[in-house]
């Protein structure tokens, strides 16, 4: 009986509810909120990660305009529940808000997430196979803690191609992707 109620309850959310929630609660300043497989994950933005943030962001900027280069902004991903809210994500040229205001998942092309200790399993998991599923074409995990970053491309029946780890102050080459630049590493931090 029990089940079935958390079943029909469960059925009954979307994301757009679990959002409007999230909206009227006191979320500290400088926590990332976002829904992954139907749990609301909230991480603190620690400085180091936020400068990695800025400093991907930034070099997208040398190559494409404010417009199609995006942080923390919800993204409603293939699967259950999944709003994401990725640290950067680069838009396709062509992309526009679809009718409740939010970009289409159909059109990201690039997506940076940069790991925090709480939720590290999400961006190497869920998040990577949902990205893989809605057929973002380079996802690259930047992970502080071991001094790597993870670069996926290529996604094929809702999974990637996976590179060898790429170590801070190495060049992640982007140049044969959509992306089209390399991402400079040396300035990243270490946990």
């Amino acid at each position: 009986m029990l089940t079935d109620r958390i079943k029909m309850a469960d059925s009954e959310l979307s994301l757009d509810m679990l959002f409007d929630g999230l909206e009227r609660m006191p979320i500290p300043e400088g926590y990332k909120v976002e829904i992954v497989e139907g749990a609301i994950y909230m991480s603190p933005q620690r400085d180091n990660h936020w400068d990695i943030i800025a400093n991907v962001y930034d070099q997208l900027r040398t190559k494409y305009p404010r417009r199609r280069v995006k942080n923390d902004v919800r993204i409603d991903y293939p699967g259950h529940l999944n709003g994401f809210c990725s640290d950067v994500a680069l838009v396709k040229d062509e992309a526009v808000l679809n009718e409740k205001k939010l970009w289409r998942y159909q059109d990201v092309e690039f997506v940076a997430e940069v790991i925090s200790k709480e939720t590290a399993s999400n961006d190497y998991g869920p998040k990577r196979d949902a990205y893989a599923v809605a057929g973002v074409s380079v996802y690259l995990i930047v992970d502080p803690y071991t001094g790597l970053c993870h670069l996926h491309t290529d996604p094929r029946n809702g999974t990637y191609r996976a590179h060898p780890g790429i170590k801070f102050g190495e060049p992640v080459d982007l140049t044969d992707t959509a992306v089209g630049l390399t991402i400079v590493t040396g300035e990243f931090g270490r946990e």
